[in-house]
Formats: structure tokens, sequence, C-alpha cells
């Protein structure tokens, strides 16, 4: 076990290299540069930018220099823990990002436990209840749930929140706490305003799960060991949970490390709609002004989470499926 963990943190140094690479160049693709944004952003509003000033401003921000160049600095940064400085903020990256990385933390942890805590327990009554009514309702609404993207609903819950309870579904804080520190009561109030987000932000995930929990135990339970279990007589319930519902969870569990990195990225429109001040926002306004700093510095946030997640998904997955072994290939 000890020699597939580290042969796996080995093998991450050159992965996160490449990825590093990779977006660095592919947040460069775009024509021009954060300055030829801003100058045109300026340009709009009627001003106009002296050829000087911002010459002296792609000097300060290193923008005359080779891409190569540009990217070995800001990847020396990064092994020193030195993000670097965002160009549209004037502020040290780390600084943004640690602002924001708590809530979307957070966030993304309840919604995984929420999205769980609904979805295993349906979709072992789907298929232990195959084609019953109750079937057939939780099929139904989980085709509504996959089929609704995750704005429009948090549109109708903000219009249902704001005309029929005269409150804001929007932000995570009441107008208070909002630059508050934090306390008991902000806490508190952060509760109050967290279960919006997640459903929104769950929902289409939940519905997916649901559907794999029930074709995968579906096909555990008509297997020849359960079949073997039950004739022994074990217990319908203890049967049920200890053998085919944990061999029908490898799917969610071998899934930890795209879900995590996949709350943060895909709940970008959401978090626009209900104004969180999250990670998500922050990236795609680093993306549309081609911040690339702080862009490329959250993309390799994001797969760092990947690459994590997924070597605790393979962990979890000796742990919980014994037929499970990487013995041979440590040999």
């Amino acid at each position: 076990m000890s020699h597939l963990i580290l042969h796996r943190l080995l093998w991450m140094i050159p992965t996160l290299l490449v990825i590093s690479i990779i977006s660095f160049a592919i947040i460069q693709l775009p024509p021009g540069d954060y300055l030829t944004s801003y100058i045109s952003a300026l340009e709009e509003t009627g001003e106009t930018v002296d050829a000087q000033e911002v010459e002296a401003l792609r000097k300060r921000y290193n923008l005359d220099a080779p891409i190569y160049v540009q990217y070995v600095k800001w990847a020396g940064g990064l092994l020193h823990g030195d993000l670097g400085m965002s160009f549209e903020w004037n502020r040290p990256v780390k600084q943004l990002i640690g602002e924001r990385i708590l809530l979307t933390t957070i966030i993304s942890v309840v919604t995984l436990l929420f999205t769980w805590a609904v979805a295993i327990p349906i979709g072992i009554y789907s298929a232990v209840k195959q084609y019953s009514w109750g079937d057939h309702l939780f099929t139904f609404v989980g085709f509504i749930g996959l089929a609704t993207p995750n704005f429009l609903l948090a549109l109708i819950c903000m219009y249902i929140g704001y005309s029929v309870f005269g409150m804001s579904a929007g932000g995570l804080f009441s107008p208070e706490y909002q630059n508050a520190a934090w306390s008991v009561g902000k806490f508190t109030d952060l509760l109050s305003h967290l279960w919006i987000p997640v459903i929104v932000i769950g929902t289409a995930g939940t519905a997916g799960l649901i559907r794999v929990m029930r074709g995968n135990l579906l096909d555990e339970l008509h297997k020849q060991y359960v079949m073997t279990a039950r004739a022994k007589g074990v217990p319908r319930l203890k049967l049920l949970l200890k053998y085919p519902v944990r061999v029908a969870l490898n799917p969610l569990i071998s899934t930890v490390g795209w879900v995590l990195p996949g709350i943060v990225s895909g709940a970008v429109i959401t978090a626009v709609v209900l104004g969180l001040p999250t990670t998500g926002p922050l990236l795609l306004r680093a993306l549309m002004n081609q911040d690339m700093y702080l862009a490329g510095s959250m993309v390799m946030m994001l797969s760092t989470l990947t690459v994590i997640g997924t070597l605790i998904s393979d962990l979890l997955l000796l742990w919980l499926d014994p037929r499970i072994r990487y013995e041979g290939r440590e040999r």
C-alpha cells in the first residue's frame, strides 16, 4: 500500500507539470492580452490611453516577454507558494483565492454530502422496488433533474423566494453579516442561506447518481453470490447492505476525484446567478479578462484537487471492495 501511494505521489509531479504547461498555453491562445482587453474597455467609454503608459504597464506585468519566459516566472513562483499578482485586481492571487476558498469548500463538501445522502437511498429503493410506482416516480423526477439546467433552477428559486416569501434567495449572508467578521451569528446565518445553492447545484448530480446506483445495484442483485447468500438464510437487509450495495457503490467512490472540481467549475453560472462569493465567478472573470496568473493558478488548483481526489478514490476502493488489489503491480 505504501509503495502504491508513493508511486502515485511521484507521478503527480510530471502530471501537474504537463497540466500547468497546457493550461497556461490555452489561456494565452486568445488574441491579445489583459492590456488589450483593458484598453478596449477604456475606449468604449471614450477614454484614451497614452502609448507610453501602455508600454510601461506591459513591462510592469511582464507582458513584453515571450510566453515561455512568462510561464517560467509563473511556474517558479508556484514552487515557492507565490501565485503572482492579478492584473485586474492588482492584488496577490493567493489573497484573492484565499478569501473565497473557504466558502467554496463548504458549499462543495455540503453539496457532495447532500448528493450522496439523497441519491444512494433512492437508488437502492428504486432497484429493490423495480417497476413499482415509487421507482417510476423517482425515475421521472430524476429525468426532470437531469434535463433542468442549474442556472434555470436558480432563477426559479429566486423568483419564488422573492414573490412568495418576500426574501432574496441570492448570496450566502444577510446584509448585516456581509462584511462582518466570522462569529457564531454569521455561521448560523450562512447555514440558513446555504440550503438554496446546495439544492440547486446538487440537483443534476443527484439525479445522475440515482440512475447509476439503481443500474449497478440491479446488476448485483441478480448475481450468483446474492442468490447463494439468500438460500443460506442471510437476512434480507443484512444481505443487501453488506454485499450488493457495497459493490454497487464502486462507481460513486471511483469518481470522488472528479466530483469536487466538477462542483467548483461546473457551478460557475449558478454562482453568478445566485451572487455567491465563490471561486467560480472569479475564474470566469479572470478567463474573460485574460488575467493569466489568476486564471492559471485557479486551473492548477482544480487540477491538483482532481489528482489528489483520484488517489483518495483509489484508496477508498481498496478499502470498500476486497476484490480490488494492487499487489501484483507493486511487485
